[in-house]
């Protein structure tokens, strides 16, 4: 081999050796197919971590056990994600739509505006769906520290979140202002002695009014009820069931969610500045 020859095959090796590497397909999913047979209640063979957020402050705002940071938001999104989490809306797990194997539910309770103004944009950054249950009584009452009809619009139809009930003024939304009053009955709790009648108009009419709100403005039955301070009531329950075919209550925060009973009463994690999502999840 002449000079010439050598230094072309030296060349062509050196150049192969430095050409990056074809990357690897990226494995399939594992996903795991509802467990109920066709025109039965949805249920699935697994497990389903359930986060609870409220309200959304900007870094370097003080925080209490109902709010946590933008910076703190981002964190967790990144950190679910890096660790192979995949976020389901809740109309997929009533239309029984196979879930990813490591499923996880994000919630905002409440209906804050710093769900649209801090925490949507970071769901489209990360592509993570998340549901707010959305006290209705706000956007018909135009109370600027929560969302518009405007902003639940836009969410919805992102594909990305889910608008969801949390009643329309249920949430002690009266002389109370929202506040849990030990001892009362509060949210959708029947009153000691309260009638049939004082009890529909009261709470039963109020659920419907929630979802045919919200149904109207967004065009999008919702699929899913949070349940004020996590209180249920049997009462309530018939008509919640019959309406939402996924329920949420507030705790007790020591399990995920198990959906071979079903997808009513599903358990959830409260997310804080001092606990995290990987305080609960593996």
């Amino acid at each position: 081999m002449n000079c010439v020859s050598l230094a072309l095959a030296l060349s062509l090796a050196a150049s192969a050796a430095l050409s990056p590497l074809p990357a690897l397909p990226e494995p399939e999913p594992v996903m795991i197919q509802a467990s109920s047979q066709a025109g039965e209640p949805v249920t699935y063979d697994t497990d389903l971590p359930v986060l609870m957020y409220h309200h959304v402050v900007p870094d370097g705002e003080p925080c209490n056990e109902m709010t946590v940071t933008a910076g703190r938001l981002e964190q967790d999104l990144c950190w679910l994600a890096a660790n192979g989490y995949r976020t389901v809306l809740p109309r997929e797990l009533a239309a029984g739509e196979p879930l990813p194997e490591k499923a996880v539910l994000i919630t905002f309770d409440d209906g804050y505006r710093s769900n649209y103004t801090l925490a949507f944009p970071l769901l489209q950054k990360y592509q993570a769906k998340a549901a707010v249950a959305l006290m209705a009584y706000m956007p018909d009452n135009w109370a600027e520290a929560f969302l518009s009809w405007d902003m639940c619009r836009e969410m919805n139809a992102s594909g990305l979140v889910e608008i969801g009930s949390h009643g329309f003024a249920i949430h002690n939304l009266d002389e109370r202002q929202g506040n849990f009053i030990p001892g009362q009955a509060n949210g959708v709790q029947r009153r000691e002695g309260e009638s049939d009648i004082d009890f529909q108009s009261r709470v039963l009419d109020d659920l419907l009014k929630s979802y045919d709100r919200i149904a109207m403005e967004t065009g999008t039955p919702p699929s899913f009820f949070a349940y004020p301070y996590g209180k249920t009531d049997p009462d309530a329950d018939a008509l919640l069931q019959a309406l939402f075919p996924v329920t949420l209550v507030t705790g007790p925060g020591k399990r995920a969610a198990d959906l071979s009973g079903g997808l009513h009463g599903l358990p959830r994690f409260t997310v804080t500045m001092k606990a995290e999502p990987k305080a609960f999840l593996k």
